[in-house]
């Protein structure tokens, strides 16, 4: 599971929108005395909006999924609407993630099942958002359904992995590494195996379906930015990657070289240079898919005729050289 780690400054994603300071507010007193206080509370509490200064796999997905995408997400911060996939994935995570609480012996899927009930109403209080989405269920039917859907998926894990054979060496592990040009990189890992070895496997569940093999390099694309991470942290290629599909049942697996970790390196380097050029022009251009369908913010995106909200960072002229900026895609 990739949850964005952009730091303080840039929220998780669909994260709620940092409001922009007014410059009617802090353009007019020219002494100390010409701000009230409560003029100055009210700035005071006014988050700053600072350009981006680390990328994660999900924000890396989102500038060659669509460059204005990234814009709303990381710079203007736009609220988003939970949907019950995600949400849904955030608590099997969770389960699967406590499940290796318990001795071996007794991580059985009957145990499994019965956190999702807990893991469900600590959701609700750090996330008090999810409410909305079964507020026009007042029977609960619906929620009963989702809850029913969430224990099929952490049963399936147990016909694709043992967890009484299992030992993880780190779970919802946080990394962090800069690169020597100061790109910084950031992740959520759901889980390090270590074997007696010293092999190291990566896994990552997925609570929806293992796409067509034509798409497989995508998908994979995650995973070889962590394995860059842990390689630039730990100097050890990881011997192996593993994409759990719950959705469909199927494990996806990868063997990465170093020749792999260097190719996806060079490709965020060239990423960043882009993001770097669209937050310096305020040239963040749309790129309209099908996955525009699903996406939250067609009310302020130019593919859909409205107005994206105004550019909060400077900017600079647009040069000769940034005509083809944020049209980087995946390989």
């Amino acid at each position: 599971m990739d949850t964005s780690t952009e730091g303080a400054a840039q929220a998780h994603s669909g994260g709620t929108a940092g409001t922009r300071t007014d410059p009617s507010v802090v353009a007019e007193p020219t002494t100390a005395t010409a701000v009230t206080a409560a003029t100055a509370t009210a700035v005071a509490a006014e988050p700053v909006v600072i350009p981006p200064t680390s990328l994660s796999p999900s924000r890396a997905g989102d500038f060659m999924q669509c460059p204005l995408l990234y814009r709303f997400r990381v710079i203007d911060r736009l609220p988003e609407k939970p949907s019950e996939a995600a949400t849904r994935g955030t608590l099997v995570h969770a389960v699967l993630e406590r499940l290796f609480d318990a001795p071996a012996q007794e991580r059985t899927a009957p145990r499994a099942k019965s956190l999702i009930s807990g893991q469900w109403q600590r959701l609700r209080q750090t996330r008090p958002e999810v409410e909305e989405l079964f507020a026009d269920d007042p029977d609960g039917e619906r929620l009963a359904r989702w809850l029913g859907e969430a224990e099929q998926l952490v049963e399936r894990w147990f016909t694709l992995e043992d967890p009484s054979r299992l030992e993880p060496t780190e779970r919802e592990l946080f990394v962090e590494a800069e690169l020597e040009s100061g790109l910084r990189l950031r992740g959520i890992i759901d889980r390090v195996d270590v074997a007696p070895t010293g092999e190291v496997r990566i896994v990552d569940y997925k609570t929806g379906k293992a796409p067509r093999p034509e798409y497989a390099e995508g998908a994979l694309f995650q995973m070889k930015f962590y394995a860059l991470v842990v390689w630039r942290l730990k100097k050890v290629v990881p011997r192996r990657l593993q994409l759990v599909y719950l959705g469909s049942g199927d494990v996806l697996t990868y063997d990465p070289v170093l020749a792999d970790l260097e190719r996806v390196e060079r490709k965020l380097l060239a990423l960043w240079e882009a993001i770097r050029r669209a937050t310096e022009t305020g040239d963040w251009r749309p790129r309209p898919t099908k996955l525009c369908g699903w996406c939250d913010h067609q009310a302020v995106c130019p593919e859909f005729g409205g107005t994206p909200p105004p550019y909060p960072l400077p900017v600079r002229g647009v040069g000769s050289g940034d005509s083809e900026q944020g049209r980087m895609g995946p390989d």
